[in-house]
């Protein structure tokens, strides 16, 4: 008797565990849906799209984006941390979302590493530091000792996207690694700030390479340096700050897809495999590309690194120029 329970028992279990295999091997069973925690038309708005349309033949479901914008992206990043674990509902955000707010405010009602499973980074977004036409410095070193110069003065204006923002971070970076003070200026967009250069309001500002390479380009402003490991396509022959020999200015944004924590295993797995073809496809890389973003695959584990270091480091560049958001 004892032996035919304990079979029986065995045979239940079995039955149990390949069904929840099944279940799992059958996802996605309906529309999956994308948060994107932006207003549409940005570059994340963007990438969003070109992913869920992808993702959409690849695995045979619908996948729609659903803007949500708000909080600096945490209305998004929090409904997705809150919904329900099964695949079905993903945010695609930057690391605004995973590293930036959560090195800067004091709380948050998402967690980054905790709150999400994380699927992959998609995309790396370099910033760009400008200078106005009429300002006396045309090289980066140009620029660092004419902050110098000025930082018993008050110190340079450069102009940022607000208190906390990727531009700011990364002017703060410059400030301290040349070892300049320097005045952050906030403006509330790429357009705004590019408008305040030409009229002399600033003499430096960091942008986006996306939004500030048709600036360039057109002779509005001058490109000093860009972050990143290598120069970007969109302007070829303005170089890294490391070649410029100020490798500490190291501020890349990037994009990254994520599920709320405790979807299973086989769920994340399905969309990782799926998110790594379509990363390796020639013609989405040429579509990344063409948004001035670097096409990339890291995986969970290196998102999740990520997400550390640069918790740990905009978090010392933080305290050390006393950013706080409330």
């Amino acid at each position: 008797m004892t032996a035919r329970f304990c079979a029986a028992v065995m045979a239940f279990n079995l039955a149990v565990a390949a069904y929840a295999g099944d279940a799992h091997a059958a996802y996605p069973e309906q529309p999956i849906k994308i948060v994107v925690p932006f207003t549409p038309g940005g570059a994340t708005d963007a990438v969003a799209r070109l992913l869920a349309n992808k993702l959409s033949g690849s695995l045979g479901q619908s996948v729609i984006v659903e803007n949500r914008p708000g909080a600096s992206t945490v209305i998004g990043a929090d409904a997705v941390a809150r919904a329900q674990p099964d695949g079905y509902t993903l945010l695609l955000s930057g690391s605004t979302t995973y590293t930036v707010l959560p090195a800067l405010k004091a709380s948050l009602p998402y967690d980054p590493m905790h709150s999400y499973e994380h699927i992959a980074i998609v995309a790396m977004a370099p910033v760009v530091l400008l200078a106005q036409n009429g300002l006396a410095a045309t090289t980066v070193q140009q620029a660092a000792t004419l902050a110098k110069q000025q930082s018993d003065k008050g110190g340079l204006m450069y102009g940022t996207f607000g208190p906390g923002s990727a531009p700011h971070l990364a002017g703060e970076m410059f400030a301290e690694a040349v070892g300049a003070k320097m005045m952050p200026v906030p403006y509330k967009g790429s357009a705004q700030l590019i408008t305040a250069m030409i009229g002399g309001e600033v003499a430096l500002g960091v942008d986006t390479v996306s939004s500030a390479a048709p600036q360039v380009r057109a002779g509005k402003v001058r490109a000093l340096a860009v972050t990143g490991e290598h120069r970007v396509p969109q302007l070829p022959d303005v170089p890294t700050f490391a070649e410029a020999g100020i490798p500490e200015v190291s501020f890349v944004g990037w994009y990254a897809l994520a599920a709320p924590a405790r979807t299973p295993a086989p769920v994340v797995d399905t969309l990782n495999r799926a998110v790594e073809k379509i990363m390796q496809d020639p013609q989405v890389r040429k579509a990344v590309t063409d948004l001035a973003l670097e096409p990339v695959f890291l995986p969970g584990q290196a998102f999740q690194a990520q997400i550390a270091k640069e918790l740990r480091t905009f978090g010392d560049v933080a305290k050390r120029a006393d950013i706080k958001l409330d």
